[in-house]
């Protein structure tokens, strides 16, 4: 029998103490309905802490991970007010923090189904997210990284946009004014906007709708990178400017 409330204390603490463990599955199996009620459990932790709830990200978007993984379907983790980088993030708070360049959508009503999910979206904007895993030399199997939450840390995004096409917009990831990361939204699912259907479908198979508000994290349009000290990082998007943050 799995300790859901166990496990969740054992990853919020590791990630309160900014110190990294063996992965879950080391000590114990973990199937990966076990692993999301980990997840949910400790959402609550951080929830009881007076965080709310403020979107979905999304994880496994490239295919080309999805293979490397053995799955055949994206992950998803949750969002809080806690986690937004604002102009800076302080990266001695985080264990072994990366960042990588999204495609972020601002939900303007409840969503009820996957199918409305698109026309529900009243913004668009080039985002990213700061990864931070709770695990030793980051390091982790499929159910590991979920019951982690998708090794969500940070998130931050630019100037919102009217909603748009955005399935092929190329993305600049500079860190010191040196790019570090080039790509294209077309390696988010071939379309950010399939990300976005996922999203609203599996946040809904869990009994959660979308809010109004809330933000979705599209996935990652190129590899994550290691995010040092003293660094500016900027993101821009063709057509949808950019968004900078210091550590």
């Amino acid at each position: 029998m799995v300790d859901v409330h166990a496990l969740a204390a054992t990853l919020d603490e590791a990630a309160r103490d900014v110190r990294a463990i063996p992965p879950l599955t080391g000590a114990m199996p973990l199937d990966l309905a076990a692993a999301y009620a980990v997840q949910r459990a400790g959402i609550e932790l951080r929830r009881r802490r007076g965080e709310r709830l403020a979107g979905v990200k999304m994880g496994f978007t490239s295919r080309a991970k999805m293979a490397q993984m053995g799955v055949g379907d994206v992950i998803w983790g949750l969002l809080t007010d806690g986690m937004p980088a604002g102009p800076s993030v302080d990266v001695s708070r985080l264990i072994h923090p990366r960042i990588e360049p999204e495609i972020a959508y601002l939900i303007g009503r409840e969503v009820r189904s996957a199918t409305e999910v698109e026309s529900a979206v009243t913004g668009v904007a080039v985002g990213f997210e700061v990864l931070d895993s709770r695990y030793r030399d980051f390091r982790f199997t499929l159910p590991d990284v979920i019951a982690d939450n998708a090794s969500a840390a940070r998130f931050g995004f630019g100037a919102w946009h009217r909603p748009r096409d955005v399935s092929n917009i190329g993305l600049l990831l500079e860190i010191d004014g040196r790019p570090v990361q080039t790509g294209s939204s077309a390696a988010i699912l071939g379309d950010p906007a399939r990300s976005l259907r996922a999203a609203a479908r599996l946040a809904l198979g869990a009994g959660m709708a979308l809010e109004p508000g809330w933000i979705v994290l599209a996935g990652a349009a190129t590899a994550a990178v290691p995010l040092p000290e003293g660094a500016h990082v900027r993101v821009t998007g063709a057509g949808l400017g950019g968004v900078e943050v210091t550590t």
